[in-house]
């Protein structure tokens, strides 16, 4: 909980078993309520591994595509009344113990979004991420930045926080089932 407000953390996983309980052994604790694991159809042992750890585990029996899984993470965390969402990818891309510090920035009521990044420091570089799949994400995002007038280091990052009022806001369902999903929300919001 952070100023009194419920924070849920979602995770969007497509085959994440070997990932997820390192991705959940560093969530800081006493900042998070409730966790939810949203499974899109993975073909390995993602929704055993969330029921051995004792997390709740949404399963799609087909996949949704990126944006279609994240629809289902953001609707059920408002169903169970979270305030403040944070989307984290349980591929262990992105470091867990930096929710808090996204969470107390929602929860502040200062921001209704806050975007971790890959980018900044070249840290992605150095978690793996290959050179042409950087050039590329640097690439739109000096294109996104322009169209719509902002300066992100990162439109494409798998860890995000939102505030509830944003997210009910927003119009979810109406949105892309794919990678678009992540644009679309963003452009929306600001």
């Amino acid at each position: 909980m952070v100023n009194g407000l419920r924070v849920m953390v979602v995770l969007p996983a497509y085959n994440a078993a070997k990932t997820l309980e390192k991705t959940l052994a560093e969530m800081p604790p006493g900042i998070v309520d409730d966790v939810l694991v949203v499974d899109d159809a993975s073909h390995d042992d993602t929704a055993a591994e969330a029921a051995r750890l004792g997390i709740p585990c949404i399963v799609h029996p087909e996949n949704r595509g990126y944006g279609g899984n994240q629809k289902t993470c953001y609707a059920e965390a408002l169903k169970r009344g979270a305030d403040i969402v944070v989307m984290l990818h349980p591929d262990y891309q992105y470091t867990p113990r930096l929710l808090g510090a996204m969470a107390w920035m929602v929860g502040s009521g200062e921001f209704d979004v806050v975007l971790g990044s890959r980018i900044l420091g070249r840290g992605a570089l150095k978690g793996g991420m290959p050179r042409y799949k950087y050039a590329a994400n640097r690439l739109l995002t000096a294109v996104e930045n322009v169209l719509l007038g902002i300066k992100l280091s990162e439109y494409h990052t798998g860890y995000r926080a939102f505030s509830r009022r944003v997210l009910e806001s927003l119009p979810l369902a109406a949105c892309s089932d794919d990678f678009v999903f992540d644009n679309q929300i963003l452009a929306q919001a600001v």
